[in-house]
C-alpha cells in the first residue's frame, strides 16, 4: 500500500490533536523522553537501594554481635551465674546496647533461655526464634519478626575461653528505622531527578530551536516530500550531480553522475581524490580550478563543469556531456569550412575557365593541357602536405579550405616544418574553431600587403597540443597585447549584420577551460604571433578517440563493409 499524500497526513495529525511544527514535535518528544528516562532512572536505583540498607542494617547487627561475644566475661558468666534481670549479663548487655543504639541485645544459653533481654521479664525464657544455627557455630544475617517486632538480626555463637560453645548472641534492629531512611532518601533523590529533568527540557528546547532554524519550520511531511521530490529530481535530470561534504567528501551521486564519470556507490563517502584520481577533473570539482563551464575530460568524454558552494561548507557540481553535442558541431565545422572553400574555389574555377577557354580558342593546346596539369597538382599537394603532418581529418579539412581562400587572397598559408598532430584530439572541434580563429584573423591582418605570408604550427607534446599561428602583418602594439583578448575590443570597424571583437576572446576561453593558455608576442621578422598551449588535448596512445558526427557513421559503414 503506498502512503497517504502529504496533505493527507497533515490533516490526519491535526485531527489527532499532533502539534504540525516540526519545533513543537522535536521539543515534546525530547521532554517526553527526558521525563522517562527520570522516572526509570529514579526507579532502577530505589530498587537496589531498599536491598543496600537492609544488608546494611544486617551487618551492623552482625558486628555489634560479634563484638558483644568476644567478651570473655560475658560467656564465663553465663556458664556459672543465673539468669537474672539484673545479673552481670544482663548489665553488660544493656550496656552494650545502648552505646550502639541497637533495639536489643539477647544473650542465651546452649538451650536458648535469654539471660538478657530489653524487657527484664522475658530473662529466665526460652527464645522466640530458632537459635539452632547460631548454636552449631555459624553467623547468622537475617530479618525477622520477634517479640519486639520485625528486626533486621545478626546472630553469633558464645564461646568460653577453651573455645567451646556455650550459648549464642542475638543482636537486633529496628526495621522501621531502615525504612525511614528509605523514604527520607526518596525526596532528595526526586529532587535531583526533577533537577536533571529540567536540565534534559532546557536542552530539548535549545536542540528544537537549532532544528528550527536548520529546517525552517517545516512539518515531518513536508520534508517527507522534499526528499522524495529531491530523489525524482536528481535521478531524472540529464545532468550529473555531485555533492560534497565541508571536508571535500562525496556524498551524493546522482544515476547521470555515475555514468558520466565511470563511478559506483561506493565512492559515496570517500574524497574525490580517492574516487576520481588524479587529475583535471578532481581539480575542477574540488574548487581547485574556479570559473564556470570548466571544460575537462573523464575517460573518453568531455564534460562541462559548474560548482556552486553551499551554507553548509559543501558544495554541489554539475555535470554536462560535451559528446553527445559532438556530432552537431562537427557537422557545423565541416559545412561552413565547406562553403568558405566552395566559395573560394568558384571564383577561383572561373578565371582558371576563362584561361583555359583563351589557351583554346588560340589552339595552343599544349600549353592548355600543362595549365591543366598545374593547377590540378598544385591543389594535390597542398593537400597531400596538410593530411601529411595532421592526422585528424576534421582540422585537416579546415586547413585545406584556408589554405584555398587564403590563395584567392593572395595570401601564402604554410605549415611549419616542426607541425606534427596524431589522430588522438580529444575535443577536435575546440581546436578547429581556436585555429579557424586566429587564421582567419592572421589573413585579415596581412591582406593588401607585400609577400604575405601565415604560418600555422601543430604539435604534440606528450598529451599537450601547442598551437602557434604567425604572420607577416604589422603586429600588435605591446599595450594592446592583453586587450585584444577582451570582449567586444577590435581595431576594425564592426559590419551591421554582425559584432566584432568576439573571436580572440572565444580563443582565451576555450583554452583557459581546457587549462590552458592563450598569448600573442612579436614574431621573428615582424607580425604577431599567437600560442595556444591546451594541456591534456589528445588521449593516451592506443586509445580509441570517441568519434561522433559523419566521421564516426563513416567509420561504421565501412567496418560493416
Amino acid at each position: 500500500m503506498s502512503p497517504p499524500p502529504p496533505a493527507r497526513r497533515l490533516r490526519l495529525g491535526l485531527r489527532l490533536g499532533l502539534p504540525r511544527r516540526m519545533f513543537s514535535q522535536v521539543l515534546l518528544m525530547q521532554v517526553a523522553i527526558a521525563a522517562g528516562v527520570a522516572v526509570l532512572a529514579t526507579g532502577l536505583f530505589l530498587a537496589p537501594l531498599g536491598n543496600q540498607l537492609d544488608d546494611q542494617a544486617m551487618r551492623r547487627a552482625l558486628a555489634i554481635a560479634q563484638t558483644t561475644a568476644v567478651e570473655p566475661q560475658i560467656a564465663e558468666d553465663v556458664v556459672n551465674t543465673p539468669p537474672t534481670a539484673d545479673g552481670p549479663v544482663q548489665r553488660e548487655a544493656e550496656r552494650i546496647r545502648e552505646a550502639t543504639r541497637a533495639e536489643y541485645i539477647v544473650v542465651m544459653d546452649w538451650r536458648g533461655v535469654r539471660w538478657s533481654h530489653p524487657t527484664p521479664d522475658e530473662v529466665g525464657r526460652t527464645v522466640s526464634t530458632d537459635p539452632g544455627q547460631a548454636l552449631a557455630g555459624h553467623e547468622v544475617m537475617e530479618i525477622d519478626d520477634g517479640t519486639l517486632g520485625r528486626t533486621a538480626r545478626g546472630k553469633v555463637p558464645l564461646r568460653d575461653s577453651d573455645g567451646d560453645i556455650v550459648g549464642a548472641v542475638s543482636v537486633g534492629i529496628a526495621y522501621d528505622s531502615v525504612r525511614a531512611r528509605l523514604i527520607h532518601a526518596i525526596p532528595e533523590l526526586l529532587a535531583y531527578a526533577g533537577g536533571a529533568l529540567a536540565v534534559g527540557a532546557l536542552a530539548a528546547w535549545l536542540i528544537s530551536r537549532r532544528v528550527h532554524r536548520q529546517t525552517r519550520d517545516l512539518a515531518f511531511s513536508d520534508i517527507s516530500a522534499l526528499l522524495a521530490e529531491r530523489e525524482a529530481m536528481l535521478h531524472g535530470i540529464r545532468e550529473g550531480v555531485v555533492a560534497l561534504d565541508r571536508a571535500g567528501r562525496i556524498r551524493l551521486l546522482n544515476d547521470e553522475a555515475h555514468r558520466l564519470l565511470g563511478i559506483g556507490e561506493e565512492a559515496v563517502g570517500r574524497s574525490l581524490d580517492e574516487a576520481l584520481g588524479e587529475g583535471r577533473t578532481t581539480d575542477v570539482l574540488a574548487g581547485r580550478v574556479t570559473g564556470t563551464d570548466l571544460l575537462t575530460v573523464r575517460g573518453q568524454r568531455v564534460l562541462i563543469a559548474n560548482r556552486m558552494p553551499t551554507d553548509d561548507g559543501g558544495a554541489v557540481a554539475t555535470l554536462r556531456d560535451r559528446t553527445e553535442l559532438e556530432q552537431l558541431g562537427r557537422e557545423l565545422d565541416s559545412t561552413r569550412g565547406l562553403i568558405d572553400a566552395l566559395r573560394a574555389q568558384d571564383h577561383e574555377h572561373a578565371n582558371r575557365m576563362h584561361t583555359l577557354l583563351g589557351l583554346l580558342e588560340l589552339e595552343m593546346y599544349d600549353d592548355a593541357v600543362e595549365f591543366v596539369g598545374e593547377v590540378v597538382g598544385d591543389h594535390r599537394a597542398t593537400a597531400e602536405q596538410i593530411t601529411e603532418k595532421i592526422k585528424d581529418p576534421l582540422l585537416a579539412a579546415l586547413l585545406v579550405g584556408k589554405a584555398t581562400v587564403a590563395a584567392e587572397r593572395g595570401v601564402a598559408l604554410l605549415l611549419s616544418d616542426r607541425t606534427r598532430l596524431p589522430d588522438r584530439l580529444i575535443d577536435p572541434r575546440g581546436i578547429v574553431t581556436i585555429v579557424g580563429n586566429l587564421v582567419d584573423n592572421a589573413l585579415d591582418a596581412v591582406g593588401g600587403t607585400a609577400h604575405a605570408r601565415v604560418e600555422v604550427e601543430l604539435r604534440a607534446e606528450g598529451r599537450t597540443v601547442v598551437l602557434g599561428v604567425r604572420d607577416t602583418g604589422p603586429g600588435i602594439p605591446a599595450g594592446q597585447r592583453e586587450l585584444i583578448f577582451t570582449e567586444g575590443w577590435s581595431t576594425k570597424e564592426a559590419p551591421a549584420h554582425r559584432e566584432r571583437g568576439i573571436g580572440l576572446t572565444l580563443v582565451r576561453r576555450l583554452a583557459e577551460r581546457q587549462g590552458g593558455t592563450a598569448g600573442v608576442d612579436e614574431a621573428h621578422g615582424g607580425g604577431a604571433e599567437f600560442t595556444v598551449v591546451l594541456p591534456d588535448a589528445l588521449t593516451e596512445p592506443g586509445a580509441e578517440p570517441a568519434l561522433t558526427g559523419p566521421i564516426a557513421h563513416r567509420t561504421a559503414e565501412e567496418e560493416s563493409r
